[in-house]
């Protein structure tokens, strides 16, 4: 598997070193996703239309704030 170069942050992750995040890179056909505290642990791949699915699913889901 491809090994990501690329990784984003959310909007959401405030000013600073938005520490508090999970990032993400694109793989071709799968999705990456890791937690920006610490980016040296390991990832989690998912298919990208599972990747996607669930994060429409977050959409419609009511805020936990």
């Amino acid at each position: 598997m491809p090994t990501p170069t690329s990784w984003q942050k959310s909007s959401f992750s405030g000013g600073g070193q938005g520490d508090a995040c999970v990032e993400v890179a694109h793989l071709g056909t799968r999705i990456s996703i890791r937690d920006s505290k610490v980016p040296t642990r390991a990832t989690l791949t998912f298919p990208a239309r599972a990747f996607s699915a669930f994060v429409e699913a977050l959409k419609d889901h009511p805020s936990a704030d």
